[in-house]
């Protein structure tokens, strides 16, 4: 097995690199600052390929494997990871319509969103049903040749802004995840209206918002796959999704290391620099011992994805627990190193923790994760079983 970026994706580092640091890191913070979402960045971030990584090349996708992805998505997490987080969720978004949407749908459609001309948000978490996916409420009751949608969804990445919304709603009678089915839909339909942003602790470059589905008509086109397979459409896009959450936390806790070393041998106490007290070259081999065993198991549950592996999804909540989990208090940690400048907003660390702070919630709770491993480690044919 061998472990190190071949000589494709170390190009594509260093491209990726390059852009985080010329179009994203100058500007972060006030992006932040004032949330402000990006969009000529986006339209930036598309002629490069970063809005259809794994996407077919026949709509305008990179067809790139999901380990690309985090190598790519790591990078630009290092500049801004709320952006990125926005990046990967457009990605997911694009790739349910490329992969479950008719052909018409899919070659309009996804072109527009690989090219950032249309971008994405993905609907699926509601105010009465977070963890618990499973029992959410919105309705679509058949129409004709289409469907009428009521409900409401919150904590929507990028609503307000985005041009589709990939909605699961219930599609039948028996309230189980069986009869939920998953829409490609227009945000700009009549009958959908939208809260006011989210005040946040982090993520203030992109919207959060929720919204509200009154009598909206969906024609049939709009639906993806079959009746009934949403939720496990939703699960597979989840699958991805937490690996893309995974990488932005190494790539904020790959940054904090960045800007804490550097500060330990700029600042000085006592007649030192603190690179020379031990205490502190402690946490860093910590911290780097941390973010090196996240990005190698973050990097093994892509390639576990990408090679279609059964065991794929609990390698997916493993990675997605210990990187966030992991990137949090590394950036945590940076904060500490630098002392109050470290909670002011003169340094990048206080926001990368913040941003970071995020991954452990969504994509699935970090609790949620540990259903997931726990289940497989305690079933007689789990994957995780001791050989």
């Amino acid at each position: 097995m061998d472990f190190n970026l071949n000589d494709d994706q170390l190009s594509i580092q260093a491209m990726a690199r390059d852009f985080a640091r010329k179009q994203i890191a100058p500007f972060a913070s006030t992006w932040d600052e004032n949330k402000i979402f990006p969009r000529e960045l986006l339209s930036q971030a598309a002629e490069l390929g970063f809005l259809g990584v794994y996407i077919n090349e026949d709509i305008g996708g990179s067809a790139l494997k999901r380990l690309d992805a985090c190598v790519i998505f790591e990078e630009l997490a290092a500049a801004c990871p709320s952006t990125t987080a926005y990046i990967t969720i457009h990605n997911m978004v694009t790739w349910m319509i490329d992969t479950y949407a008719n052909e018409s749908v899919r070659k309009t459609l996804g072109s527009d969103m690989t090219a950032g001309t249309k971008l994405g948000s993905y609907c699926l978490t509601e105010p009465s049903s977070g963890s618990d996916a499973g029992s959410l409420q919105t309705r679509a009751v058949p129409n004709g040749e289409g469907w009428i949608l009521n409900g409401s969804k919150s904590f929507i990445s990028g609503a307000g802004v985005s041009d589709v919304l990939v909605v699961m709603a219930r599609t039948g009678s028996d309230n189980t995840t069986r009869d939920i089915s998953a829409f490609a839909i227009d945000a700009s339909s009549k009958g959908i209206s939208f809260g006011e942003n989210e005040r946040k602790l982090g993520w203030n470059s992109q919207p959060t918002r929720s919204i509200a589905f009154d009598n909206v008509y969906i024609p049939r086109e709009r639906l993806l796959g079959e009746e009934g397979m949403g939720f496990k459409i939703a699960m597979k896009g989840l699958d991805g999704g937490r690996i893309n959450i995974a990488t932005c936390s190494l790539g904020a806790a790959q940054s904090a290391i960045d800007h804490a070393t550097r500060y330990m041998h700029e600042r000085e106490q006592f007649g030192k620099p603190l690179a020379q007290f031990q205490a502190l070259q402690f946490k860093v081999a910590d911290m780097v011992t941390h973010l090196v065993a996240a990005r190698s198991l973050t990097r093994m549950a892509a390639f576990k994805l990408d090679s279609g592996d059964k065991d794929a999804s609990t390698y997916c909540a493993m990675a997605k627990r210990f990187a966030t989990d992991k990137g949090f208090e590394i950036c945590n940690d940076a904060v500490q190193i630098f002392g109050g400048y470290g909670y002011s907003r003169e340094y990048p660390v206080e926001r990368l923790m913040r941003d970071s702070r995020a991954h452990q919630i969504l994509e699935g709770t970090n609790e949620i994760m540990r259903v997931i491993i726990a289940r497989d480690a305690l079933s007689p044919n789990g994957s995780l079983r001791l050989r």
